[in-house]
């Protein structure tokens, strides 16, 4: 899964990682309560792990065209 976010450079990273999957897994459990149960160990859906990378100032459509073809085989 590939997320493009903008925020403000005084938000820690780890911070705002830990907010996100936080947040999602609630969501995901209320929403989907049986199916996460079943598919995930001990209610955690998300690793511990994540990637982070910067744009480094290329267009928007250059880099949301590389996201949107993260998943296509080449």
């Amino acid at each position: 899964m590939c997320f493009l976010l903008y925020f403000p450079p005084k938000v820690a990273l780890a911070k705002l990682v830990k907010t996100l999957k936080g947040v999602s897994s609630r969501r995901m459990r209320q929403t989907f309560p049986n199916p996460v149960r079943h598919y995930y160990r001990a209610n955690k859906p998300w690793s511990v792990s994540y990637f982070a990378g910067s744009e480094g100032g290329a267009p928007l459509s250059v880099v949301r065209q590389h996201i949107e073809q993260q998943n296509r085989p080449v």
